[in-house]
């Protein structure tokens, strides 16, 4: 006779990977239910459903737009943080006057953003240092070449957490700006000095399928793909309303917990910073106190990324690797390359706004002997 395995004997899972997308906020889940049922209709017509569905629309925006400093006009909805990060980038590169298509970006900036320039223009890549702080001077005097339509720096760095001195950089007049916020978008104010930026919604806890594009009144902005006669010019396809408002819900309901969850999540960083340190053999990459307050990310020498992840996987612990080769390019993790840091045996951890205490106390009595356990298999 087979014995039932008692689940309370296994511990809960730990979910560590919030940079990736952070659960469902309780606020964006009742105002996406309430909004099934009143925002389905297309927000162009004229006819009730249709009105509903508009309001809800731009109170989505107005929520947005008051929440990150911005004006409502400024705010658009897209389809993910990918679409806004295409849109938003390359509309200011066919917006310039020069119409070359050269765009300057920090070594480190997401995939979308190299991806984009790719497909639209010329890239120029600007060198950052080991703790992933991107080199001014180099920006700046790339940024001043002839024929530079756009310049492109993340606000924080997905991977690592790194976040730059955007409102810094002084840029040469006339060149605008576009800042990748999706990994920053309500954990921290956004910056100055943007003429373009994007924002995920499911990376502060709102529905997948939401992206947000900010742009500036007055930036020199042309859409770069075919228009529509939408309710935003900015952008094409039928509006997710309901989706829309509930992460209009969930970005007010964390700007207004932000201070006590940052100074909480930071706290516990900072613990992991320190021990995990301790560990032989282990680098901490990231800069130290200019990061994202949820995220930390370690290279352990000699061990593959990925097999780490499963390994706390089966220890109760849900984490993601960037410096293991990526399963859909076998190619190292280009950030941690660009940083010059270990590419291999990489592991980020960030944490969701209920991770405790305790979830990290755990992770923390698993780490040292898991390491030491998978190093003595390589007889290392």
């Amino acid at each position: 006779m087979s014995r039932t395995r008692d689940p309370a004997a296994t511990p809960p899972a730990v979910d560590l990977d919030a940079a990736s997308s952070e659960p469902l906020h309780p606020a964006a889940r009742e105002t996406l239910l309430a909004a099934l049922e009143q925002g389905y209709a297309d927000p162009r017509r004229l006819h009730r459903p249709g009105r509903s569905a508009r309001l809800l629309l731009d109170n989505a925006r107005a929520v947005v737009a008051e929440n990150l400093g911005v004006r409502p006009d400024e705010v658009s909805f897209t389809g993910s943080g990918t679409e806004a990060v295409h849109r938003g980038l390359l509309g200011l590169v066919r917006g310039h006057r020069t119409g070359t298509g050269e765009v300057v970006h920090a070594a480190l900036e997401h995939a979308a953003v190299r991806h984009a320039v790719t497909w639209g223009g010329r890239t120029s890549q600007v060198p950052v240092d080991r703790l992933g702080r991107v080199d001014l001077d180099a920006l700046r005097n790339a940024a001043a070449r002839p024929g530079v339509s756009a310049v492109a720096v993340q606000t924080a760095n997905h991977e690592v957490g790194t976040v730059q001195p955007v409102a810094e950089l002084d840029l040469p007049a006339g060149v605008p700006l576009f800042t990748d916020a999706c990994a920053s978008m309500g954990r921290l104010p956004l910056p100055t000095g943007w003429d373009a930026a994007a924002g995920s919604a499911h990376k502060w806890g709102g529905p997948a399928g939401v992206g947000v594009l900010l742009v500036r009144k007055g930036a020199r902005w042309r859409n770069p793909f075919p228009g529509d006669d939408r309710v935003d010019e900015r952008v094409a396809g039928f509006e997710n309303v309901p989706a829309a408002l509930a992460a209009a819900a969930a970005l007010q309901a964390v700007v207004a917990e932000r201070e006590e969850t940052s100074r909480r999540q930071a706290a516990l960083i900072a613990r992991i910073r320190e021990q995990v340190a301790r560990i032989p053999d282990v680098e901490v990459v990231g800069d130290p106190d200019r990061r994202l307050p949820h995220l930390v990310t370690f290279s352990c020498l000699y061990l593959d990324g990925e097999a780490l992840v499963h390994r706390l996987e089966r220890a109760g612990f849900g984490v993601a690797s960037g410096s293991a080769c990526a399963a859909s390019t076998l190619e190292p993790s280009q950030v941690l390359s660009a940083m010059g840091t270990l590419t291999h045996g990489n592991v980020r951890v960030s944490l969701t706004r209920g991770t405790t205490g305790a979830d990290v106390d755990r992770l923390l009595g698993v780490l040292p002997d898991l390491v030491a356990g998978m190093r003595a298999e390589l007889d290392l």
